[in-house]
C-alpha cells in the first residue's frame, strides 16, 4: 500500500470593494502538529525572503528602522513602503504607508497581515491585504481597462505569490509529498479579482 499522502487546502479570495480599494486573503489551516512553533514574525520573515527568491531579486524587501520597502532592483525606489511590524494576538501587520504602486492620496490606507492562529485542533496560517489602492485602478471609480489591468498584472502576481508561499510552507512542515489545492472562498463582498 502506498504511503499516505497529507492533502492540505488553501484558501483564496481577492475582490475590488465599493470603494476600489483591494481585499486579498489566502490561508491554510495546518494540523497542531505540523505547525509547531511557528509565530507570526517568523512567517512574516519567510514571506520577505520568499519574495526575493520568487522574483530572482528583481524586488527586493529591505527592513529600515522607519518599516519596510519593496525596492525594484537597480534602484532606490519604492514599489510599496510599510511601516514597521505591529505585533498583537497572533498577527504581524504591516502599515502601507507608501511606494510606487499606491494611489498617492490613499498611501495611508492599507495593510499587510500575517496571522498564525491556534483555532480548536488546528492552526490558520494567513495572509491578508485590506485597503490597499493600486495606483493602476487610479480612483475610486476606474475605468473597466483600469480593472481589467490591475487583474491581469498585480493581482494576479499578488495570488500567485501568496499561494505558492502557502504551498511551499505546508511541503516544507507536511513533507514534499504533500498534496495541496487551491480552493476559492467567500470572506468578503466586492467584485472578484
Amino acid at each position: 500500500m502506498p504511503p499516505h499522502k497529507p492533502l492540505l487546502e488553501i484558501a483564496c479570495q481577492q475582490v475590488m470593494a465599493e470603494d476600489a480599494s483591494v481585499f486579498s486573503v489566502q490561508w491554510t489551516d495546518l494540523p497542531v502538529t505540523l505547525a509547531g512553533a511557528l509565530s507570526a514574525e517568523e512567517l512574516l520573515v519567510r514571506y520577505l525572503g520568499f519574495v526575493k527568491k520568487c522574483t530572482l531579486a528583481l524586488i527586493r524587501p529591505v527592513i529600515l528602522a522607519n518599516g519596510v520597502e519593496f525596492r525594484l532592483i537597480g534602484t532606490g525606489r519604492s514599489l510599496i513602503s510599510f511601516l514597521p511590524p505591529e505585533r498583537a494576538d497572533g498577527f504581524a501587520t504591516l502599515r502601507i504607508c507608501g511606494g510606487f504602486l499606491v494611489q498617492p492620496r490613499q498611501c495611508d490606507r492599507g495593510q499587510l497581515r500575517f496571522g498564525v492562529e491556534h483555532l480548536p485542533g488546528t492552526v490558520r496560517v494567513s495572509l491578508q491585504l485590506s485597503d490597499f489602492c493600486p495606483l493602476i485602478l487610479g480612483s475610486r471609480s476606474p475605468s473597466l481597462v483600469r480593472f481589467w489591468l490591475y487583474r491581469a498584472t498585480q493581482a494576479a502576481i499578488h495570488r500567485l505569490v501568496t499561494v505558492r508561499f502557502l504551498s511551499l510552507l505546508c511541503r516544507e512542515l507536511a513533507g514534499p509529498s504533500a498534496v495541496v489545492r487551491v480552493v476559492n472562498v467567500d470572506v468578503r463582498g466586492g467584485k472578484p479579482v
